[in-house]
C-alpha cells in the first residue's frame, strides 16, 4: 500500500499542485506532495489553474512552488511526473528511484500512455483542456492504488 506520493512537474505551479489536490480529495489517508524540477519556488499556483481547480472543487489556495529534493524523492513510494523526459530526470538525481516513477497519464491513450503538456503561460482553453487531462489521470491512478 502507497502511504507517500509525490507529483512533479517544471514550475510546480500549474499541473502537480493540482494533481496533487486531486489525489488528495479521492484518498482522504495518502499523503501526497508535489514539487517542481524547475519550481517557481515560493509562487502560488498559477491564477488560471487556480481559477479552474476551484471551480473544480479543489483547495489549491495555500500551495507554494518549491523545488524538487533527493530526500523528497527517496521518502516517496511513488513518484507520479507528467513526461517521460521528467522520469528521466528524477533518476538523475536519484538513480534507484527509477523503479517507482511513473508517468500521471501512464493509463491515458487506451492504456499507451501520454505526456500531460504544459499550460504555463497559454490560454485558458489549454489551461482547462490539462485540466480535464489531469482528472482522466488522477482518476485513473485512484483505481489503482490501494487505500
Amino acid at each position: 500500500m502507497f502511504e507517500r506520493v509525490l507529483v512533479v512537474c517544471i514550475g510546480n505551479v500549474c499541473r502537480s499542485p493540482v494533481a496533487e489536490a486531486m489525489l488528495r480529495r479521492a484518498i482522504p489517508g495518502l499523503r501526497v506532495e508535489s514539487a517542481g524540477l524547475g519550481a517557481l519556488e515560493g509562487q502560488g499556483v498559477d491564477p488560471t489553474a487556480r481559477e479552474i481547480a476551484e471551480a473544480d472543487g479543489l483547495e489549491v489556495a495555500g500551495h507554494t512552488a518549491r523545488q524538487v529534493t533527493r530526500q523528497m524523492i527517496q521518502q516517496a513510494q511513488l513518484i507520479l511526473v507528467m513526461s517521460e523526459r521528467q522520469r528521466h530526470a528524477i533518476a538523475e538525481l536519484s538513480p534507484e528511484a527509477m523503479g517507482k516513477t511513473m508517468l500521471l497519464g501512464k493509463w491515458l491513450a487506451g492504456g499507451k500512455g501520454c505526456d500531460i503538456p504544459d499550460p504555463y503561460r497559454k490560454d485558458r482553453d489549454t489551461f482547462a483542456w490539462v485540466h480535464g487531462l489531469l482528472r482522466e489521470a488522477t482518476d485513473a491512478w485512484v483505481a489503482r492504488l490501494p487505500g
